[in-house]
């Protein structure tokens, strides 16, 4: 049985409101709404404007105002000597790290249809993301000035085996 395209689109459901789902809803909750997905919604808008400042402040810092050259070792440490500084990366870090992880999981809900898989995928993402964040926040915090890298390596080891 042959039948032609406008038949076809004819016999096509045509989704209403009552059966779209609302993963990636990209409208504000409404009043009165918590839970996840409203932090989620807030704090993708929070932390998209702040990372525009930071990244734009650290692009200029570090590329424009600085020679790419002039970038090393010593340029760090008398930057982190400042603590102003070792907050910044923190905020910055953080606020990259789970403003990307926030954005693959709505990714996530959007593609993945089984919810078991989807939690899997979300809950691996989740752990990547903690594993990352956690070695630069040991980076940045444990971060000191030593003459060679042996010391640095001993600070740390130091540090850990107190």
């Amino acid at each position: 049985m042959t039948t032609n395209i406008a038949e076809r689109q004819a016999q096509r459901p045509v989704p209403s409101a009552a059966n779209v789902t609302s993963y990636g809803t990209t409208r504000r909750p409404g009043p009165g709404s918590s839970g996840w997905e409203t932090f989620s919604w807030y704090f993708f808008r929070v932390s998209g404007v702040g990372l525009v400042f930071l990244a734009l402040i650290h692009v200029f810092i570090m590329h424009v105002s600085t020679d790419v050259s002039q970038t090393v070792y010593d340029f760090v440490a008398a930057r982190y000597a400042n603590p102003f500084w070792r907050v910044y990366d923190l905020l910055l870090l953080t606020l990259a790290l789970f403003h990307g992880l926030n954005g693959v999981r709505i990714v996530c809900d959007d593609y993945i249809r089984s919810r078991g898989w989807r939690l899997t995928v979300q809950s691996v993402l989740f752990f990547i993301a903690i594993t990352f964040w956690l070695m630069g926040m040991l980076t940045v915090i444990t971060f000191h000035k030593n003459e060679n890298l042996a010391q640095t390596v001993g600070a740390l080891l130091h540090t850990f085996i107190r």
